[in-house]
């Protein structure tokens, strides 16, 4: 599995805000937010519920990360989505960074990711809390 999933009680714009307070809880800034919605109503035409891509980056945890491994940035930042389901309630995924992270398939990196995985987790335990 590449990632996990917890529903949360908020409206769509309040998790997002949430989200990204718990985030920093946990050493997590966020360096990018694609409004998915959006840029598909301007590019397609196509409407759709609400969906974010939030792009999370510690950044000691990623400075060691690179160190390790230069080449590492093709699989950051984490990436944690928001989206409105179908009935109007919340999900937020998180990507999995001990999935994504055994693509490097050494040891330094693989504490690494149990670290940030670990994190994430505080981070979704918050929000269902």
């Amino acid at each position: 599995m590449y990632g996990f999933n917890v529903k949360v009680s908020d409206n769509f714009d309040d998790a997002v805000v949430r989200v990204s307070d718990e985030l920093k809880k946990e050493g997590f800034g966020i360096l990018t937010e694609i409004d998915v919605q959006a840029t598909l109503k301007a590019k397609l035409g196509v409407d759709r519920r609400p969906y974010k891509i939030l792009g999370a980056c510690n950044p000691p945890l990623a400075h060691q990360a690179i160190e390790a491994e230069p080449d590492i940035g093709l699989l950051l930042p984490c990436n944690v989505v928001v989206r409105e389901e179908d009935d109007g309630s919340v999900t937020v995924a998180f990507m999995d960074p001990k999935a994504v992270l055994t693509l490097v398939n050494r040891p330094e990196i693989s504490e690494l990711a149990q670290e940030v995985r670990g994190r994430l987790d505080k981070v979704a335990q918050a929000l269902v809390a």
